[in-house]
């Protein structure tokens, strides 16, 4: 009876189940919905599957990222969740790797020898290198995210429908809570390790577990404040662990700062702790004011930061209640902030004013397992149809957190290419800058790498390469490009790139080529746009052209090109997101001024 059973729903599915068995499928991620996705692929028929994933496993992703225990911890999550599956599906042939999906080897041609790209990955920039790669390998792309409750899976092939770069996404600021406990590289990771991990484990709920619940740190008591001990004794022994011990331990692990600067540990001599700990003005009403800080625009330096770190320790510690962070509470904040510049000279990191540290906090959203399950079913399900030859049965689904005319599931059709897509479209970029101030590195670093996610990028101007990068470059190729880097555009060779340059970016290992159209601005708004550059394409262009009559200057504000932003949906990670923007599918968020921090382990 059961195989008549499967027999008719292989007919009403049309599913050919040798199909299935002989694609060769290729995996991008082994974390949340990774997990899910081989599991699902393995069960489903799948028997031929590649996985790449970069990261290993921690303790925090345990809690849903059911193929690993914790004997895996400090293990290749690609490796382990292969071995995991293959116990329960011994005939399943699967390929693992712990690598850079970004890395030279994985280029087109490597993704040629795929029939289908399935993405579970936790960052833009990555998504939209694996996007351009398959738009170059011709092979159809399912994209899929997941935040708490919501996700959605997404469909893109060339000359079918959208590439995931056609419709503008709002870059995420995405950090997983490996990356915030161990690797920051960037002052936001500090502010947010601050906030989220260390002050909700020293002022908030004991009964509740902690990402900073390491054995050695439970072993070693670094959080536990001892009988009789001291406010202030007990934060510079916090101190002492935070910044020195815990760092001197992480520097043991030598594959972690392979690719990567090592940190330097802090000491209680170095910051001027050593000895009986004393405030200038201990009647304060804050902890930076017992120490005569008074302006909040300044930076304060190291032994500063030690000295309020203490001092605001011991205060929230003396309040004796179960706390929660609030912007409008000085000594949580002045504590965030003194924890983030700490934590910033043990990584080399720009530290930060008390200012600027204030609106980089927000809420916590937790991962949700039974969301990565339900994304993972989906992306199988467009897959079974692209390998089948029905991509016009193909379609975005998304996971909603309340049900949208009774359903959880919204299925949408696909969107179609834009013509104006940079990526698949080949349109014209506009970069609008200082021309006698931004310089070839800005261009290079800010702009090509950092917004538009260009890897290797190479700039030609005319007949002269301004820039190039990649394997095969000559030492004193390398010297000249890098010569070249701290000029402002206005000095560069064949004449200086000025108002109305038209310049070729390309980029091979991604197999990409586009034109960017320079435009010269010289006065900006610190502050509405405080990255003192502004990046259009053309279609932002020709909106801006319909009111050129109600701007003076013909530039438009930075906001019109994040208008429409979708639905931000990424996977396993810290994501600070502006709630302010427009977005095309409302799921009852609330909007308010202030930043959102939704956090999911890595």
């Amino acid at each position: 009876a059961s195989d008549d059973s499967s027999t008719a729903h292989a007919i009403v599915m049309d599913i050919d189940r040798d199909v299935i068995a002989r694609a060769k499928v290729l995996m991008i991620g082994a974390g949340g919905i990774g997990c899910e996705l081989m599991k699902t692929l393995a069960c489903s028929g799948f028997q031929n599957i590649t996985a790449i994933d970069l990261d290993t496993i921690d303790v925090s992703n345990l809690n849903r990222q059911f193929l690993f225990r914790k004997r895996h911890v400090g293990m290749a999550k690609s490796i382990v969740a292969k071995e995991s599956v293959e116990k329960f599906r011994p005939g399943v042939k699967i390929e693992a790797m712990k690598a850079n999906v970004k890395e030279s080897r994985f280029d087109a041609t490597y993704f040629k020898g795929f029939d289908v790209v399935l993405n579970g990955l936790d960052n833009l920039e990555a998504r939209r290198h694996v996007n351009r790669l398959c738009l170059a390998a011709e092979v159809a792309l399912v994209e899929s995210g997941t935040t708490g409750y919501v996700g959605q899976v997404t469909v893109h092939a060339r000359g079918t429908c959208a590439c995931f770069e056609c419709t503008e996404k709002p870059t995420p600021k995405s950090y997983p809570i490996c990356t915030l406990r161990d690797t920051p590289d960037k002052p936001v990771h500090c502010i947010v390790y601050a906030k989220e991990l260390l002050f909700s484990k020293l002022f908030g709920d004991t009964s509740k577990g902690s990402d900073l619940d390491e054995e050695d740190a439970v072993e070693a008591g670094a959080f536990r404040r001892n009988d009789g001990e001291s406010s202030h004794d007990f934060a510079k022994r916090v101190f002492e662990y935070v910044f020195g011990t815990k760092i001197q331990a992480l520097l043991l692990k030598d594959d972690m700062w392979k690719n990567r600067t090592k940190p330097t540990a802090l000491t209680l001599a170095g910051a001027e702790l050593e000895g009986e700990f004393s405030e200038s003005d201990p009647s304060a009403k804050s902890a930076r004011r017992a120490h005569g800080l008074i302006d909040p625009q300044i930076v304060w330096t190291q032994s500063q930061c030690a000295k309020v770190f203490v001092s605001a320790t011991a205060r929230l510690l003396n309040r004796n209640s179960v706390l929660e962070f609030d912007k409008d509470d000085d000594d949580a904040v002045e504590f965030v902030t003194a924890v983030s510049n700490l934590r910033s000279a043990n990584y080399g990191i720009p530290p930060q004013s008390l200012f600027d540290a204030k609106g980089m906090a927000g809420n916590i959203i937790h991962a949700v397992a039974t969301t990565n399950a339900i994304v993972s079913g989906l992306i199988t399900l467009e897959a079974i149809k692209i390998l089948h030859n029905k991509m016009d049965q193909t379609r975005y689904t998304f996971v909603m957190q309340h049900p949208s005319n009774g359903r959880l599931l919204q299925p949408l059709a696909k969107e179609a290419a834009n013509p104006k897509c940079v990526v698949c479209g080949n349109a014209r970029v506009e970069l609008v800058c200082d021309t006698n101030t931004f310089t070839k590195q800005d261009l290079v670093d800010r702009v090509l790498k950092k917004k538009l996610s260009v890897n290797e990028p190479s700039i030609q101007f005319g007949a002269t390469i301004l820039h190039e990068e990649g394997d095969g470059l000559e030492e004193d190729e390398i010297e000249q490009y890098e010569a070249l880097g701290a000029r402002a555009l206005t000095a560069l060779p064949s004449g200086g790139v000025v108002h109305g340059t038209i310049l070729s970016i390309s980029d091979y290992s991604q197999n990409l080529d586009f034109e960017l159209m320079v435009t010269h601005r010289e006065e900006w708004d610190e502050e509405k746009e405080p990255e003192g550059f502004l990046l259009r394409g053309e279609e932002v262009r020709a909106k801006e052209d319909d009111v050129e009559a109600e701007n003076a200057d013909g530039v438009a504000s930075a906001a019109a090109a994040n208008d429409d932003d979708e639905l931000l949906i990424v996977d396993d990670e810290v994501q600070i997101a502006d709630d302010g923007a427009k977005r095309k599918r409302d799921d009852g968020d609330d909007k308010e001024d202030n930043v959102k921090a939704q956090k999911q382990t890595c």
